[in-house]
């Protein structure tokens, strides 16, 4: 880790003509030649969890991912939408509405009760996708 004040950008981390490295490796590449016991004694992150994260075993959290951006002195919020945890759709926007009263109707049709019922949280894209399921077998249209 070079000690400059500049916060580095992502985009001049990637190599030209190459697509975008997997978080993990771009995190390897950050740390440079620093151990992961010192980015454990500056960030409070474990080592072995550090590792996992680097070999492309565990998807880092923001929380994590916040830290090493501090810690590596890059973009915190760049590097927070590389790891995938970028903005999330407004809960109440008109097309999350949407899909949420589509999901619902969905759910409380009679048809559909057979096989594994969805349990626990579930994204918007995922009850877009069973909405969508849902239209192409009974040629209802719910969504537009």
């Amino acid at each position: 880790m070079d000690e400059h004040d500049d916060k580095l950008e992502l985009d001049e981390l990637r190599e030209e003509g190459e697509g975008y490295e997997d978080i993990g490796a771009l995190l390897r590449r950050l740390r440079g030649r620093v151990s992961l016991r010192e980015v454990n004694r500056r960030t409070g992150v474990s080592i072995s969890y550090l590792s996992q994260i680097e070999r492309g075993e565990k998807q880092p959290g923001p929380n994590v991912v916040r830290k090493l951006a501090e810690l590596y002195r890059v973009d915190a919020e760049q590097l927070i939408n590389r790891a995938g945890h970028g903005p999330q759709p407004d809960p109440y926007g008109d097309e999350a509405m949407d899909v949420e009263r589509a999901y619902r109707f969905v759910l409380d049709d009679p048809a559909f009760r057979v096989g594994t019922r969805p349990d626990g949280p579930m994204t918007l894209s995922a009850k877009r996708f069973i909405v969508e399921m849902y239209e192409k077998f009974t040629g209802k249209r719910l969504l537009e």
